[in-house]
């Protein structure tokens, strides 16, 4: 899977089960290519959201929210990612 592809199920996977106003995601793989752990077709994303119903959760809840989401991607696909909401 290419980081395109991944960015428009992480969007679509989000945006179903959420009232997202707005989600920007940047890969951020190369800051960590020469790391130890760093693996092959594991990338390393930041979510900005701008999502008033992930605000009114709390950052713990949001957070577990998205996590339980994106489950698959995170066994698959995903080697680290930051969450910002706003």
């Amino acid at each position: 899977m290419d980081i395109n592809e991944l960015i428009a199920i992480i969007k679509k996977k989000l945006s179903d089960k959420i009232n997202i106003q707005n989600i920007e995601i940047e890969d951020k793989s190369f800051l960590h290519k020469k790391h130890k752990g760093n693996q092959e077709g594991k990338f390393h994303l930041k979510l900005n959201i701008v999502s008033d119903e992930l605000k009114n959760l709390g950052r713990i809840e949001s957070n577990k929210k998205i996590y339980k989401i994106l489950d698959q991607e995170l066994k698959e696909t995903i080697h680290s990612i930051q969450i910002f909401i706003s």
